[in-house]
């Protein structure tokens, strides 16, 4: 039997001023060019939170050339949005909720 290596990617909660986005935002940094945007709340996330989503994303692209933005949420999200946001390249992580 061969053993396969793995790598473990650290998960780290990262300052969000250092990438020029706004302070209230919770960012995730995995490994050294993908990073999770997290909203946690309980109200829909509709196509104005998208587009603020987005324009996060392109910031943090800007600044970490080929990096690549998922959104992790605790919120339900509209049918409109998650196309939005997959047509820009952006893959949405359902969190479970306790």
């Amino acid at each position: 039997m061969a053993l396969t290596k793995q790598t473990i990617v650290e998960k780290k909660i990262v300052d969000p001023k250092h990438y020029g986005l706004p302070p209230r935002t919770v960012l995730i940094k995995m490994g050294q060019k993908k990073f999770i945007i997290v909203i946690k709340r309980k109200s829909r996330i509709i196509m104005k939170d998208a587009l603020m989503i987005l324009k996060k994303a392109e910031i943090i692209k800007t600044k970490i050339s080929g990096a690549s933005v998922e959104l992790e949420i605790t919120a339900p999200i509209c049918s409109k949005s998650i196309k939005f946001l997959k047509e820009n390249g952006i893959k949405i992580l359902k969190e479970i909720q306790d």
